[in-house]
């Protein structure tokens, strides 16, 4: 077994997806409630008791919420978050002993052994979110929500994945005709707020496009995060997206209330070495 991931909520309902590795079960981020969670998982495979870590993108209630606060507890699971944002988790959560689970990062760490982490500081509101490199077992991931803008440093990193999972929440069309007030339109349009589909659809083609250039791996899928369900639509989505084959073929829409199918990665074949590499050239 390699990496494997299976998005369980994705939207402004409340975010979490699990990531499986055999060395255990990490959740990244945690904005649905740990018995909406337990329902999700079932026939996943995985339950509560598998999971070690948290990885939170930053700290929206669609993204965490306290009701983790007993589960957390009981079963000693760490959050790992920005180590800007550690006393706003610690007030979040309002328990002494949570202290002891809450470990900060800046820039890299290992929420699980054998996996890495690698932050990618994101422009999302006044505090800012992070996008995640998560790299072990021989596969490679990179996951982005509430990005506001895309860092060219995301594109960079991006560029050798195995899995590629990118917010592409709202239609512009959408967004302007709809009822919602403007401050909220401007807030969610002005570059800190979420990527527009075309925005997403722009940044995920650099991303295979500079792989290619580099002659590298593309990613065997392309999950679509965090669609807005009144400023956005699965057919809007696939209609744009599916332009580009090399997309087509590995697409995937994260859906609000139902669970992904697990997305399953090939490793990446190890580098030849001694006689494998005079062998591979006979």
């Amino acid at each position: 077994m390699s990496l494997e991931l299976c998005i369980l909520a994705s939207g402004s309902s409340g975010n979490c997806s699990i990531l499986r590795t055999p060395a255990g079960v990490v959740l990244i981020d945690a904005g649905i409630g740990p018995r909406t969670c337990a329902k999700r998982m079932n026939g996943t495979g995985v339950e509560l008791d598998d999971v070690r870590a948290i990885c939170l993108t930053h700290l929206d209630s669609d993204h965490f919420r306290p009701t983790w606060l007993g589960t957390l507890l009981n079963r000693g699971i760490r959050i790992h978050c920005h180590r800007s944002r550690v006393a706003d988790v610690l007030d979040t959560l309002d328990h002494d002993a949570a202290e002891e689970l809450v470990v900060p990062f800046h820039r890299e760490f290992e929420p699980i052994d054998g996996l890495r982490a690698r932050a990618i500081a994101l422009a999302h509101d006044r505090l800012g979110s992070h996008g995640f490199i998560f790299e072990g077992f021989r596969c490679r991931i990179g996951y982005a929500t509430d990005l506001g803008r895309v860092p060219a440093e995301l594109i960079e990193l991006f560029a050798e994945l195995d899995l590629l999972a990118m917010e592409s929440n709202y239609d512009r069309e959408m967004q302007l005709s709809s009822g919602r007030p403007w401050f909220l339109k401007n807030r969610i349009m002005n570059g800190s707020g979420h990527l527009s589909n075309e925005q997403a659809f722009d940044a995920v083609r650099k991303i295979l496009d500079r792989a290619q250039r580099r002659r590298r791996r593309l990613p065997h899928h392309i999950v679509l995060l965090h669609r807005s369900r009144e400023c956005n639509c699965p057919r809007l989505l696939r209609k744009l997206f599916e332009q580009d084959e090399r997309i087509a073929a590995r697409l995937t829409l994260a859906e609000p209330f139902h669970r992904s199918p697990w997305l399953r990665l090939q490793p990446a074949a190890p580098p030849l070495v001694g006689e494998q590499l005079a062998l591979a050239w006979d």
